[in-house]
């Protein structure tokens, strides 16, 4: 992941939901071109902060067993409302349950009490060195990374282990 969109996680129920927030600041590089003298957030990344949120619940969830969560699917995206500079989003993404081998999640985020995207999600979680010919310290740096970002976004330390 090159950058996190999620600026705190609030609260973690493993196996069940989590809550985080994004603030939204004009500082951020892609405001500047989406869109000139209206910046917005655009809606891939309001989705992407779905995403991120649900990649985190599972995680928890799993105990940072896993070293890579990916999107299989997505289904049912709803754009509600703009965000613009200054909001906060509260993201909220709830465990639906398995699905052909997928966590299915259901996210939404709101502003100001207004939703502004909602979709469904089909997330996979799995370890590098469960496939041939990968080493397992790929797994370990990688879940030790997971930890220590999950401790600055929640604030606590992560008390699971690989």
């Amino acid at each position: 992941m090159r950058f996190q969109l999620l600026d705190r996680i609030l609260e973690v129920q493993a196996g069940k939901l989590i809550k985080a927030e994004k603030f939204l600041t004009l500082g951020e590089e892609y405001l500047a071109d989406h869109f000139p003298g209206f910046p917005v957030m655009p809606g891939v990344l309001m989705l992407e902060s779905l995403l991120e949120a649900g990649a985190w619940l599972l995680r928890v969830t799993d105990g940072f067993r896993n070293s890579m969560t990916v999107v299989r699917e997505i289904k049912n995206v709803n754009y509600r409302a703009f965000m613009q500079p200054g909001r906060k989003m509260l993201i909220t993404v709830e465990y639906q349950g398995l699905e052909g081998g997928l966590a299915v999640l259901k996210g939404r985020g709101e502003a100001d009490g207004n939703p502004t995207v909602s979709a469904r999600l089909g997330l996979a979680s799995y370890r590098l060195g469960d496939s041939s010919g990968s080493p397992q310290v790929k797994d370990e740096r990688l879940c030790e990374h997971w930890r220590q970002l999950y401790e600055v976004l929640r604030g606590e330390k992560a008390r699971n282990r690989c």
